[in-house]
């Protein structure tokens, strides 16, 4: 028999002396925007190792006030970037209950990410309950707005304070908050895409881990796509610049005309989307063909332009389910079906969301609803 989990540790809470006043949040909550406002607390935990018999732990997890976080010039995360984060959403339910999606996942795959930068793994439970305070302390901050919710940002760096290329010997493990309402400010029924001549990830890189650099590396290219009067950029395969892989932040599904889905296989340069995997479920699950191949820009071109290709969406936690409309580079551009949200785009949507808000069965056991 396996041995049982080690019991949670307690969470200190340490009180707010200046909570956001109500009239104030709840001007927030109207239009709260994406990720630029925070509600009043986080979670903290740390890590360190006992230099006496170099084993490390995580110790003193606490709720605690929102706030700065003092840190050591020479602290290795300013120097050699170890950091990795997560992103989520909770949801407040039909019921009026408040539930995460999946959060399991994301602690599975936050952990995938510290393996990759040699980072500790973070207990999935201890992540997941970590979560949990986070949101029963700040359960006040969910919007107002339709398809409000509250986006979380779990994410670890390492704090040791050295100058050498090793990996850190302590950590700190935070979870924030923000009220969230769109991703895209545009309104636009669908979105336009910039294909970048940049690279975002090669083989054997960290294309498949949620790190901080991944996305350093893709601010050029957005502010391009940007420039270009896009929403958003797509990349190319680093060997080729041939095959599609990602957006910026979000994967991609293709819609062809005999109703089968198509999307790029995770060839370890992909982020393991838990949105995508959702969907991919969802959609077999209404007898669809779902098929995780390799997708060439030419290809993509050539089927919207013959009718064989009639939808494409991109999907992530913060975006969710968007259509795209467009597809532009330097070679000129072409339309996806009518340029605008297509029938099984929006109804994957609609079924992943009801989901989500506990207005649909969920037939999986994705939705955590928390006590």
């Amino acid at each position: 028999m396996a041995s049982p989990a080690a019991p949670l540790p307690s969470f200190a809470r340490l009180p707010h002396p200046a909570p956001r006043p109500v009239d104030e949040r709840e001007a927030i909550l109207a239009n709260p925007g994406f990720g630029s406002v925070f509600s009043d607390h986080m979670v903290e935990i740390d890590y360190s190792v006992d230099p006496a018999t170099g084993v490390g732990r995580w110790h003193d997890p606490r709720v605690v006030p929102y706030g700065p976080i003092p840190l050591d010039p020479a602290a290795a995360v300013l120097h050699y970037a170890q950091e990795i984060f997560e992103g989520l959403k909770a949801y407040r339910l039909a019921d009026g209950g408040i539930a995460l999606f999946r959060p399991f996942a994301n602690a599975a795959r936050f952990n995938a990410s510290a393996r990759r930068l040699a980072m500790p793994e973070v207990p999935e439970e201890l992540f997941v309950e970590a979560v949990r305070q986070l949101v029963l302390a700040d359960s006040e901050w969910f919007p107002t707005v339709e398809g409000g919710s509250l986006y979380l940002r779990p994410f670890m760096f390492a704090s040791e304070a050295f100058l050498g290329v090793r990996p850190s010997r302590a950590y700190k493990f935070l979870v924030i908050a923000s009220p969230a309402g769109n991703y895209f400010k545009s309104g636009a029924p669908a979105v336009s895409i910039w294909v970048s001549d940049y690279t975002r990830a090669a083989p054997g890189g960290t294309g498949a881990a949620k790190c901080g650099g991944n996305y350093a590396a893709s601010l050029v290219p957005t502010a391009e796509a940007f420039s270009r009067g896009h929403d958003q950029v797509l990349f190319l395969d680093a060997a080729e610049h041939r095959w599609i892989e990602e957006l910026g932040g979000m994967n991609l599904f293709f819609v062809f005309e005999d109703g089968s889905l198509l999307t790029p296989p995770l060839s370890g340069t992909i982020l393991p989307g838990i949105t995508r995997d959702s969907l991919i479920a969802l959609a077999r699950e209404e007898g669809l063909t779902v098929r995780e191949e390799r997708y060439s820009l030419d290809q993509w071109r050539d089927d919207a332009k013959s009718g064989k290709l009639i939808e494409t969406f991109a999907c992530g936690t913060a975006a969710v389910v968007t259509p795209v409309g467009k597809v532009a580079d330097s070679n000129g551009e072409f339309t996806i079906g009518s340029g605008g949200p297509g029938q099984l785009t929006q109804k994957l949507r609609q079924r992943l969301v009801s989901i989500q808000r506990g207005e649909a069965a969920d037939a999986n056991g994705w939705v955590h609803r928390l006590a």
